[in-house]
């Protein structure tokens, strides 16, 4: 009996596997046997059933027998450049009808596939100029009597290939590792499979790569997706480094001071802010620390929240600190939590490595003494230096750029913090139930209200013109604008636009209409000089970088400019569209592409177009880019799913995580006679481990 992943032998053992095979097998993160059948192939090609060539139809495939009538050169007249056709009808007894098969490159077949002889014939067939033709094809010899070969029947897997790897070398191999095996150990309690019509795990392995139909198939991999997915949720949804905190328990409530800062806002908050407020408080006053990711779309007022929970935890005589990825952020909260916050008395204070000496010891005495009540920074917060008198909650935003030592680093500097996570890009469902399985989930949609969609306009080249004259009207409107490119100064290396030239350029478009360049080599005062003097109105456009892609909030600003936006991700076209469209003027996106486009690039422009939505983009951009290149994991080896799908197996993730939840929530030490099973996969060979299991 052998677990999965515990087949520790070096795939160097197998038959035909020799350096070459071994190096391209390495290229494809495989060295044992257990990751050789951990292979997911990348589709199966059905050859169980015949398909004679008087049925099929443009662009079906054929999987017949044939005779070859006979051969014949088209193309170049250069006996070197021709191309060899081969002339076959079928003869399955099914059906019949003739193909051209194309030999492109390989004129080498006219040598080896005889005239008159019967051969399996599996391919692609289309039709072409009243002529059925086919490239890319297999032909083998049919057996003595004339019959269909060992291969027809089967449902043969098609695996990822490198170097001199071939569909032939791996099949033998995967079929020679599970030959060695007698059987593999059961990874899930028998409840499971009566529950869910799951299979035994020693069935659904094998039938994984070598099924007898597709609906056995879809049985098999709903079988491991499930394993897959259960021990995912089991090893996220446990707690890591957060201890119990003894509290003298209290109603959940609003205090007085959040209810004075309530009282002096100048309008409502909207439904969800005031749901994530009960959520949030709930958590706070709780025994178990706050682990909490609080998502929501641009401009819908996350920060705000923050804020007002802040308040919560300062009525209680504790400190809170707040980090942003960027000193240009962190300033920003600075100034609005300052202007919002001081009236009611809060000691605020602002750290960044760029304030030095004298100043910054003070500052630090008075972090230490417990005179500053929250303390707003980038990663300047978790230095060694920084000491808090009663750090109890911590406030990161824009998480995702930060990496799971960063944050941890900053919640040392507490006994037991309470954590709250923010995000303006939206996570997918599938991925909050998973890469995020051991946080609570706070979402906020609702916009505040007066807002209008950001009307998105693509740009080729023959439009540009059009595109200037219309941000020119928004000038003569009174209404601020953006132009975003990709690069400082190209300093002619490429095609693409930058900053420095076309901030020259566009002062020739827009003569007399003041404007600043803006990018990340100017230094933080710099920034925030024409940062203020764009918030007053005294400059009518920034020539920037991606820089302004988050925490930038211009009311009067109603035109986004993006050049090159096929070379921006979604996450981040999404962002700087969120910079306009933040009152109740219409606001307008102008994404600029260039000719060539990537299909991946054409989705992405076209899924911006037809949406506002933050959290269908999200989906969308997990659609496009997987999950392991939207969570920043793809290196770590984190979410490297074999059975699972992110994208279409929400029900199975909530299923996994129902029984993960059941059995933490009744048996978290899994001493029970069921739960010893889940205990010897999770010591002998688990699925995923503490440590890949962080959120990165």
């Amino acid at each position: 009996m052998q677990y999965l992943r515990g087949l520790k032998t070096s795939i160097s053992s197998l038959s035909g596997v020799g350096p070459s095979a071994q190096k391209a097998y390495t290229e494809l993160g495989i060295t044992t046997f257990s990751e050789l059948l951990l292979l997911s192939p990348r589709a199966w090609e059905d050859r169980s059933k015949i398909r004679p060539l008087g049925g099929i139809q443009d662009n079906e495939t054929a999987n017949t027998l044939v005779e070859v009538l006979s051969h014949t050169y088209f193309g170049m007249r250069n006996a070197k450049k021709r191309t060899l056709k081969i002339i076959v009808r079928d003869v399955s007894g099914e059906g019949d009808g003739r193909l051209s098969l194309l030999c492109f490159g390989r004129n080498f077949l006219e040598k080896t596939i005889r005239i008159g002889h019967i051969y399996y014939l599996y391919g692609s067939v289309n039709r072409h100029m009243g002529e059925l033709q086919c490239s890319q094809f297999e032909l083998v010899p049919a057996t003595e009597d004339g019959d269909f070969p060992a291969s027809f029947g089967k449902i043969l897997p098609i695996y990822p290939l490198r170097g001199s790897l071939s569909q032939r070398l791996i099949r033998l191999n995967v079929s020679k590792v599970l030959s060695s095996v007698d059987c593999f150990e059961e990874e899930l309690p028998a409840s499971f499979r009566d529950r869910y019509h799951l299979m035994e795990m020693d069935e659904a392995i094998r039938i994984w790569h070598f099924p007898s139909s597709m609906e056995q198939h879809e049985q098999a991999r709903t079988t491991l997706a499930f394993a897959e997915l259960f021990y995912l949720q089991l090893v996220s949804r446990r707690r890591k480094g957060f201890g119990q905190r003894n509290l003298i328990q209290s109603p959940v409530v609003s205090t007085k001071l959040e209810l004075r800062f309530i009282e002096m806002l100048p309008f409502s908050l909207t439904i969800d802010q005031i749901t994530v407020l009960k959520e949030i408080r709930s958590d706070l006053d709780g025994d178990i620390p706050m682990n909490r990711l609080l998502q929501g779309d641009v401009g819908s007022g996350k920060t705000l929240v923050a804020w007002i929970s802040a308040l919560h935890v300062l009525s209680q005589g504790a400190q809170v600190a707040f980090m942003a990825p960027t000193e240009l952020l962190a300033r920003q909260h600075a100034e609005s939590g300052a202007k919002l916050l001081a009236p009611l008395g809060i000691r605020m204070a602002f750290l960044t490595g760029s304030i030095k000496n004298k100043e910054r010891k003070l500052l630090l005495k008075a972090i230490a003494e417990g005179e500053v009540d929250i303390v707003i920074g980038t990663h300047a917060l978790f230095s060694k230096e920084v000491v808090f008198k009663n750090l109890r909650y911590v406030i990161i935003d824009e998480q995702h750029r930060f990496g799971v030592e960063q944050r941890l680093a900053l919640m040392e500097k507490a006994t037991v913090p309470d954590l709250l996570l923010m995000t303006a890009t939206p996570i997918p469902r599938t991925l909050s139930l998973t890469v995020f399985g051991n946080l609570n989930v706070s979402t906020i949609k609702v916009m505040p209200p007066g807002r209008k969609p950001v009307i998105t306009h693509l740009v080729n080249e023959n439009n540009r013109k059009r595109m200037y004259q219309a941000v020119g009207v928004e000038f003569s409107r009174g209404h601020q604008a953006y132009f975003v490119y990709p690069r400082i100064d190209d300093s002619g290396e490429s095609e693409l636009r930058d900053v420095n030239n076309m901030f020259e350029f566009l002062k020739q478009e827009y003569p007399g209409i003041s404007s600043a360049l803006i990018h990340s080599k100017l230094d933080e005062e710099e920034k925030m000089t024409i940062l203020n003097r764009y918030r007053l109105g005294e400059l009518m456009y920034l020539v920037s970088t991606s820089v302004v892609e988050v925490g930038i909030d211009i009311p009067n600003a109603t035109c986004m400019v993006i050049e090159h936006a096929d070379r921006f991700g979604l996450s981040a076209l999404h962002q700087l569209r969120g910079r306009v469209g933040r009152s109740e003027l219409q606001s307008y996106s102008f994404l600029v592409f260039s000719e060539q486009l990537s299909d991946d690039a054409k989705q992405r422009l076209r899924v911006m177009k037809e949406s506002n939505d933050g959290f269908y983009i999200a989906e969308q951009d997990l659609l496009i880019r997987g999950p392991g290149e939207l969570t920043g994991t793809k290196q770590s080896g984190f979410l490297r799913l074999h059975y699972a799908s992110l994208t279409e197996d929400l029900k199975l993730i909530e299923l996994a995580r129902k029984e993960a939840d059941r059995i933490l929530e009744t048996d978290p030490g899994l001493i029970t006679e069921e739960n010893s099973l889940i205990r010897e996969v999770l010591s002998k060979a688990p699925p995923f481990d503490d440590e890949t299991s962080e959120v990165s």
